[in-house]
């Protein structure tokens, strides 16, 4: 995966799908920021910068992907990865449902995935420094481009979503303490059923990751 560096963007995301739409850009490509002035959270909220920490963005032909994984299910599948790689650095980090990266009950990051014609878009926000007032940090040091160098190898492996799957769902048990957003609406995990293709379902209704 060739990485692209810079010191400021507004936002990694925006960058990157601007570059692909003007094919300045073609995927496979990622580009890392170590500023973002307008990054982007969930549910369109703005995701804060703190110099030192991670904002990154990376783009893959949907040729590339696992031929078992359906998009509804990317944000899971390339997050749990993330998570994984963050692990084997001694990292206590919990993946909640759908992409956001927790350290106990403190959120550290996420990531938001899109797709763009014949190309997925995933970006990353991770406190590995600096939490602001609001959230948390990683709880192990870490140095940014190994752990780069580490999660592309990941990927490049390309393993099966059901491989993925499998061990998320044993972990889902931590998720039943924290809360999940359908539009406004607030709901909690602790009832829901985690379903074989990375949704949830509560009192007979679906609900898949759009971010």
């Amino acid at each position: 995966m060739k990485i692209l560096f810079h010191k400021t963007l507004p936002s990694t995301q925006l960058y990157l799908k601007e570059q692909l739409k003007s094919k300045q850009l073609q995927a496979p490509i990622a580009v890392v920021a170590d500023i973002q002035t307008q990054g982007i959270g969930s549910r369109n909220n703005e995701w804060i910068s703190q110099e030192g920490n991670l904002f990154l963005s990376f783009a893959l032909p949907l040729t590339e992907l696992p031929n078992d994984l359906k998009l509804e299910s990317a944000s899971i599948y390339f997050a749990y990865i993330l998570k994984e790689t963050l692990t084997a650095f001694g990292s206590k980090v919990i993946l909640k449902w759908p992409n956001d990266f927790y350290i106990d009950d403190k959120k550290i990051g996420g990531m938001i995935t899109t797709v763009v014609g014949n190309t997925l878009i995933c970006g990353v926000g991770l406190n590995i420094r600096d939490g602001g007032k609001e959230f948390a940090a990683l709880d192990v040091k870490i140095d940014k481009n190994h752990l780069l160098e580490l999660y592309f190898q990941n990927l490049e492996k390309k393993v099966l979503w059901k491989q993925v799957f499998s061990k998320y769902k044993l972990e889902f048990q931590t998720n039943k303490k924290f809360f999940t957003h359908k539009e406004s609406e607030r709901i909690s995990l602790e009832n829901v059923t985690l379903e074989d293709d990375g949704s949830i379902s509560i009192d007979g209704e679906r609900m898949y990751s759009r971010r």
